[in-house]
């Protein structure tokens, strides 16, 4: 994932009060009172041209009230106000900018008006990219109290604006506040991405992935971390149990090699289950490999049916040697075949005996069966005891967090 696409900035303006101006047309018979005929006909004339959508012609007509001497000062401050409304709808941003300042520095806005023109001043510069007076506007409205709507645009202009430190130093005090978006988030990544931080990257990922479940963040997530140094080839098949929890298998070619792992790892029910979705999904059973997925599955048939012929002797044979690795596989797929109290026990049973080859892998398959037989608090609990440096520990957070915001 290059890039992590940002809020739409039109809507981002609306919520900055971009229409701000609205209440221009149609001033109040107050107001009309106290303007002379010489500017009232013109800014009259410049307010029904707007009704017909005719803005740069309601621009040129307020030019008649501009040439008029001896106005008021509120005289002055109307015209603006009507101009602000006309150049804004007609895009003339540079001619709005200078109206919006105007009224602001006119004194006669409410409190209130203040407020939305300010922020609609704001509005105006993004739209007119002027995106370094758009940021001093933020920081003008901030110092009167911090507001996360303003702080987010503040960080989308810098971002734009390529100003990585400036925005760096916003993402550090929102991260150490506890108020990080999607999109600041989205933001950091790419910072990351763009330093060659992979590090930093996966752990931001990780942060989307747990807090707004996409499949664009997992699939990102879990293709990152099979490429982290010292990653152990082992966990593939676990890998491919968090891509199927949430979802995230398309591809005919993918429920095929995750059933052949799960196969390997002597799992043939689960396997069964595996091809039935593909076949549910569409990804099996058609095109020119139909065949293919059909010996498949027959295999994984053939296997289940022998393994329940010798599972209780299987069984009794890795209780001689004491084969604790053994008897934690076969209690997995005890468990992936219905029978998940006497599996779940028996892999406790093992894993608390110890003499296990990777302990850890092995606490990671009894997390995964706890979540498979539907025991999600035990599920949680087994997985946050798992370590580990060879991936191990990352795919037990992976489950929680799939287990605590499931995607699919």
């Amino acid at each position: 994932m290059s890039k992590f696409r940002l809020a739409h900035l039109g809507l981002a303006l609306a919520a900055l009060g971009f229409t701000a101006a609205a209440p221009i047309v149609g001033l109040a018979p107050a107001h009309a009172q106290t303007v002379s005929a010489q500017v009232g006909k013109p800014l009259q004339a410049a307010q029904a041209l707007m009704k017909q959508g005719k803005h740069k012609d309601a621009l040129a007509k307020l030019r008649e009230a501009d040439a008029v001497s001896g106005k008021s000062a509120h005289e002055s401050y109307l015209i603006e106000r009507v101009r602000a409304s006309a150049a804004s709808s007609a895009g003339d941003y540079g001619t709005a900018a200078k109206a919006f300042e105007a009224l602001i520095a006119s004194g006669k806005l409410s409190a209130a008006e203040r407020g939305q023109f300010s922020e609609g001043l704001i509005g105006i510069y993004m739209r007119g990219g002027d995106l370094n007076k758009a940021n001093e506007a933020i920081q003008r409205q901030l110092k009167n109290g911090d507001d996360a709507k303003l702080r987010g645009y503040l960080m989308q202009n810098y971002y734009k604006q390529g100003n990585i430190a400036a925005l760096e130093t916003e993402l550090r005090n929102a991260e150490k506040s506890g108020r990080m978006s999607e999109d600041m988030l989205g933001m950091l990544a790419n910072i990351q991405l763009k330093k060659n931080d992979k590090a930093g990257y996966v752990n931001t990922i990780e942060k989307l992935a747990a807090n707004y479940p996409k499949a664009q963040y997992w699939n990102d997530l879990l293709n990152r971390v099979q490429g982290k140094p010292g990653f152990s080839g082992r966990l593939a098949v676990d890998v491919y149990r968090l891509k199927l929890a949430n979802g995230l298998l398309k591809k005919p070619s993918e429920f095929m090699e995750m059933a052949q792992l799960v196969m390997q790892a002597k799992a043939p029910a689960e396997a069964l289950k595996i091809i039935d979705k593909g076949y549910k999904a569409g990804a099996l059973g058609t095109g020119p490999d139909a065949e293919r997925h059909g010996r498949l599955k027959a295999l994984a048939e053939k296997n289940l049916a022998e393994q329940n012929k010798t599972i209780a002797a299987l069984e009794a044979e890795y209780t001689a040697a004491k084969d604790n690795d053994g008897l934690v596989a076969v209690g997995y797929s005890m468990v992936q075949s219905g029978q998940a109290d006497r599996g779940l026990k028996l892999m406790e049973s093992a894993i608390k005996a110890g003499n296990l080859r990777y302990p850890d892998e092995a606490k990671l398959r009894l997390g995964e069966a706890y979540a498979a037989a539907g025991k999600k608090q035990q599920a949680i609990s087994t997985l946050r005891g798992v370590a580990g440096k060879e991936g191990t520990a990352e795919l037990a957070r992976y489950w929680i967090m799939a287990i605590n915001k499931p995607l699919a």
